[in-house]
C-alpha cells in the first residue's frame, strides 16, 4: 500500500459503517486522518469506528436531514478544529424496473439519499473550507451514471446528478485550494447487492472487461489520494474505477 499523508487532517465519510465507505475510511485512519463515520445504522458506525480504531468515531446521521448534517458538521468542526475532508458514500440503489414503471415513492427516495443527501453535506462544510482556504471533497457517484443502466432509472439518474454537482462544485471554489472531484466506480459486491436483482448484477458484470467486481480497497487506494493535499491542481474531475467499461 502506497502512503499517502492525511496527516492531522479531519475527514467526514457518510455511509462509512460499511462497503466502500468503510475501506475508505480504513484507509484514511491508516494515513493519519481522523475519521468520522456518518451512516444511518449508529450502532454499525460505532463498531466500525472501533474496530478502525487511531481516534476514529462513528454517529448516526440521516444525512436527508439537513438540519442535522448541518449540527454534527458543526460538532465536529468545534472539538477539532476544522473538517478538511468529505466522501460522500451514503446512497441506495433502489428497486429494478422500467422507467415508466419506476414507482415514484421509490424514485423520490433514491433522489434524496443519493442528490439532497450529498448536497446537505457539501452545504455543511464547505464554508468553513472556504474560511479556511482548504478542503477537498470526493463525490461517490457511479459508471451508472455516465452510461444509464436499463431497468435502473432512478439510480442512474442520480448518480448523472453527481456528476454535474461535483463540476459544478468545482467550478464555484476553484480560486481556493479546495478540489471537488467524483469517481465513478462499477459494482462492488457490498451490502447494496441485497438492494438489486440477480439479473441486474449479473448485467453489471458482464459489462466489466475484466471480468470481476472492484474491490472497495481498490477504491480506498484512488479516492485517499484525491483527499489529499498533493491533489492540488485537479478539480470537477470525473475518476473511473470501471474496470475497463467506461468509454468516455
Amino acid at each position: 500500500m502506497n502512503q499517502i499523508d492525511l496527516n492531522g487532517r479531519v475527514a467526514i465519510v457518510t455511509g462509512g459503517a460499511q462497503g466502500i465507505g468503510r475501506a475508505v475510511a480504513e484507509r484514511f485512519a491508516a494515513s493519519g486522518a481522523k475519521v468520522e463515520i456518518w451512516d444511518l445504522d449508529g450502532a454499525l458506525a460505532e463498531a466500525a469506528a472501533a474496530e478502525i480504531g487511531k481516534g476514529a468515531t462513528g454517529i448516526a446521521i440521516d444525512v436527508t436531514d439537513a438540519a442535522a448534517v448541518k449540527t454534527a458538521a458543526d460538532a465536529l468542526e468545534a472539538r477539532l478544529g476544522s473538517v478538511d475532508i468529505l466522501v460522500t458514500s451514503a446512497g441506495i440503489a433502489g428497486p429494478n424496473f422500467k422507467t415508466w414503471d419506476y414507482p415514484l415513492d421509490a424514485w423520490s427516495k433514491v433522489m434524496r439519499l443519493n442528490v439532497d443527501g450529498t448536497v446537505h453535506c457539501c452545504q455543511a462544510v464547505i464554508p468553513g473550507m472556504i474560511k479556511r482556504n482548504y478542503g477537498r471533497l470526493v463525490l461517490v457517484a457511479s459508471i451508472a451514471g455516465k452510461e444509464g443502466n436499463p431497468n435502473a432509472s432512478a439510480y442512474s439518474a442520480s448518480k448523472a446528478a453527481v456528476i454535474a454537482l461535483t463540476k459544478s462544485l468545482g467550478k464555484e471554489t476553484a480560486d481556493k485550494d479546495i478540489a471537488v472531484n467524483c469517481i465513478t466506480p462499477a459494482a462492488a459486491r457490498t451490502r447494496i447487492f441485497d438492494q438489486i436483482s440477480q439479473e441486474h448484477i449479473d448485467y453489471m458484470l458482464s459489462k466489466i472487461p475484466r471480468g470481476r467486481f472492484l474491490q472497495t480497497e481498490e477504491v480506498a487506494s484512488m479516492v485517499a489520494f484525491l483527499a489529499s493535499a498533493e491533489n492540488s491542481f485537479t478539480t470537477g474531475g470525473v475518476f473511473d474505477l470501471s474496470g475497463g467499461r467506461a468509454t468516455y
